[in-house]
């Protein structure tokens, strides 16, 4: 299944099935559910199967598309994670994953704009596979953490590299409001069994600028979930965002940076196309 969270004509924030080009709202059916964080938590992905088939209550193009989990307790995000991003970086590849966190506040759903801070012309893409938490848990071993996840999502983790660079931290460049985005919806774990047979693509307007197979990320899903839970209890409805293949714009000669009017683009395959055009944030 394809779920979605959203924000319906009235402004009400909801969330629903996805179904072709329509959606089935699982709000109005589930009253005692209201987000799709909550429904993961009471564990109830699986009756929504049989809601799919209902009766669509909205064209997908009547709805503002939010982040799929719009308010996680936690965004881990791996920096490093692919060999080919550490080679174009200088770096050496660490023995451990490298860990930073962002807000929910930094991140917009599918179709939503992508905010270039004025305070800077160094606005970076990074094209990423999310990992959403359906059964929280601590220390989890890497034989059990797939069914650990609810599923999958693409993520444009948004880098302000000039501010990434003011620290060793990597905190300042990656949580500017509304940099990065994530969608444009769920899949569930059930269609996509293994995380490490996917392919992602970034383009920016159109031009293929990262490509990769997830079978190349230096730790894996499994490995990423076990060392997570280690140091703090994974939750329902966390997010973990397991790192950017090389091609970064950052790199490249000349640097190529996201501007107003770009259109960004993460497509991962059996999860969708995460589709945002770039504005200029107000001064």
């Amino acid at each position: 299944m394809k779920i979605a969270s959203f924000i319906d004509p009235a402004g009400r924030a909801s969330y629903g099935v996805v179904v072709g080009d329509s959606l089935v709202d699982l709000a109005r059916r589930l009253p005692d559910v209201p987000s799709l964080k909550a429904l993961i938590a009471a564990g109830r992905l699986e009756e929504v199967a049989g809601l799919a088939s209902a009766t669509p209550d909205y064209k997908l193009a009547e709805l503002a598309f939010a982040p799929v989990i719009p308010d996680p307790d936690k965004i881990i995000c791996v920096g490093l994670n692919y060999r080919d991003h550490v080679a174009e970086t200088g770096r050496a590849v660490t023995e451990k994953p490298a860990l930073f966190c962002r807000f929910p506040a930094s991140q917009v759903g599918h179709l939503q704009p992508l905010v270039k801070p004025p305070e800077s012309d160094e606005y970076d893409y990074e094209g990423e596979l999310a990992v959403i938490i359906g059964k929280g848990g601590r220390r989890i071993a890497q034989k059990d953490a797939l069914a650990h996840v609810a599923g999958y999502a693409c993520y444009n983790e948004g880098s302000i590299r000039d501010w990434q660079r003011h620290t060793s931290q990597f905190l300042a460049g990656k949580s500017f409001a509304e940099s990065g985005s994530f969608g444009p919806w769920m899949v569930t774990a059930d269609v996509l069994p293994d995380p490490s047979k996917l392919t992602l693509e970034t383009r920016l307007n159109g031009v293929v600028v990262q490509h990769t197979t997830t079978d190349l990320m230096i730790t894996p899903v499994p490995a990423l979930i076990e060392y997570i839970s280690t140091i703090f209890p994974l939750g329902p409805g966390d997010v973990i965002v397991t790192g950017t293949p090389g091609g970064v714009g950052t790199r490249r000669n000349p640097p190529l940076w996201m501007k107003a009017g770009d259109v960004a683009e993460i497509e991962i395959s059996g999860v969708g196309v995460l589709r945002n055009p770039v504005v200029a944030g107000a001064a």
